[in-house]
């Protein structure tokens, strides 16, 4: 008898929880019953979630940035059905299959031109570790650097070139020969670099945590003396790529040119994993360098069939509805919106970012009041207070936003590039809310906050804060 697949959701659905408590996860579950994010959803479309009664929930998290064209886009259903009415030979290996071809030659069209060989893999730290291996091959180097507060994900080399020690607690020893800098910091990185040891310097062009980047010429100095030293220069597209930032690439921003990127996340479309090492060739080569070594370096579902679709299909869909220059003007509208929120609220310390990829960063308010609620928070955790944001904004709102890292007093916003007008009027509406009952201490939305001074004092040394940026 067949799976009735959708006679097994419709009866268990809101059972989620409890299945997640009892099988995977029950830390998660516990924080995100904490935080107030227990909610389940039936559906999703575009910029919205749809919890069981219909409610629309404003999807301000898009996934870490898978969903840069939206949930649930016809475009890439449409792939996907195609492609299993084909009924297509998949993951042959000993072959190579069209679809992989075709959608190489596709994104190498959106890159610029030495960029010209491409390794497909599933995760964003799967590209990572492939980029390390790369570097490494072609370099005959083993050193590699990046910046403080980096994320490049958390696998073993992943985790090595990580920028925040509380993913890396409790994994080591982890690769060796692995350094950071301060961001902006160049002389240590000449420093680092001019020891000629030093396969590749990585980096996010827009880091995920904080959204924070350069507001000089760093990245591009950074880059000559790359070249002058022999140290390849890694750009980790993972999250800034296929218009996040509203430009085609991060490293646009700033004109660079690249040895290497990795691309994941939002190339799937929202649907089957999909990612990608891109390279010189000439790196490429270094580590398939003879023909006994063509699978030195493999992936098993790399290149399957439903991945290639709908990375083919999210790629139109970009080019279609114009959606890197949408995310250019509306990211640039809903900046100057929210930081001109900064003469109505102390609180707001800066508003800064990239096209959809913006942060919200706080500091101690003038108020009287407010700033009592303020240090109360920050006596336990500095999180706390833009958990309180996010939780806030969730429960009064109805829209889903993230802390931008530990340790933060940052709330961070991944708008889907679909994100227009409506969206942006309810985001900065809530915003401007929310902080106005800031001013009202004691009240709700400090209540709130005193709930988590409590888990968290009862949870020490454990921090209870919303997951940070994957």
């Amino acid at each position: 008898m067949p799976l009735d697949l959708k006679n097994l959701i419709t009866t268990r659905l809101g059972e989620n929880y409890r299945l997640h408590e009892q099988h995977l996860n029950s830390t998660l579950v516990s924080v995100q019953r904490i935080i107030g994010f227990d909610h389940v959803y039936a559906q999703a479309r575009g910029c919205y979630l749809y919890d069981l009664d219909g409610h629309d929930y404003l999807d301000f998290l898009s996934g870490y940035s898978v969903f840069n064209i939206g949930r649930n886009h016809p475009a890439v259903q449409q792939a996907i059905r195609d492609v299993l009415e084909m009924d297509l030979p998949n993951m042959v290996q000993m072959d190579c299959s069209l679809l992989s071809g075709l959608l190489a030659e596709a994104l190498l069209k959106k890159l610029p031109s030495h960029l010209n060989a491409i390794f497909f893999c599933n995760s964003g730290t799967e590209a990572t570790e492939g980029a390390i291996k790369f570097a490494r091959a072609a370099t005959g180097r083993t050193g590699l650097v990046s910046i403080e507060k980096a994320f490049h994900g958390l696998t073993n080399g992943s985790l090595s070139v990580m920028g925040d020690v509380h993913f890396q607690e409790g994994f080591g020893p982890l690769l060796g020969g692995c350094t950071r800098i301060a961001m902006g910091d160049f002389a240590a990185l000449k420093a680092k670099l001019e020891r000629r040891d030093i396969a590749a310097f990585i980096i996010e062009p827009v880091q995920g945590k904080g959204v924070q980047f350069p507001k000089d010429d760093f990245y591009v100095k950074a880059q000559q003396l790359c070249r002058e030293t022999g140290t390849l220069f890694i750009c980790d597209e993972v999250q800034t790529g296929l218009g996040r930032t509203g430009k085609w690439w991060g490293f646009e921003n700033w004109n660079l040119e690249p040895d290497i990127i990795t691309v994941a996340k939002s190339l799937s479309g929202g649907y089957v994993p999909v990612a990608a090492i891109v390279a010189r060739r000439e790196i490429y080569q270094k580590t398939f360098s003879r023909l006994d070594r063509c699978v030195v370096h493999s992936s098993t579902f790399g290149r399957n069939n439903l991945a290639m679709a709908c990375g083919l299909a999210t790629l139109q869909v970009l080019d279609d509805e114009n959606l890197v220059e949408q995310a250019r003007v509306n990211g640039e509208e809903l900046r100057k919106r929210l930081d001109a929120l900064k003469e109505k609220h102390s609180l707001i310390k800066e508003v800064r970012g990239l096209g959809m990829m913006i942060a919200i960063e706080f500091h101690q308010p003038k108020e009287f009041a407010a700033k009592m609620g303020w240090k109360l928070l920050h006596m336990v955790e500095s999180e706390l207070f833009a958990q309180m944001i996010v939780t806030t904004l969730f429960k009064k709102h109805r829209i889903l936003t993230q802390i931008a890292g530990h340790g933060m007093d940052v709330l961070k916003i991944l708008p889907p590039l679909v994100t227009g007008e409506k969206e942006i009027e309810r985001f900065v509406n809530a915003l401007d809310d929310v902080l106005a009952d800031c001013r009202k201490f004691p009240g709700p939305i400090w209540d709130f906050g005193t709930q988590l001074v409590k888990h968290s004092l009862r949870r020490k040394p454990a921090k209870v804060t919303s997951s940070a940026q994957i």
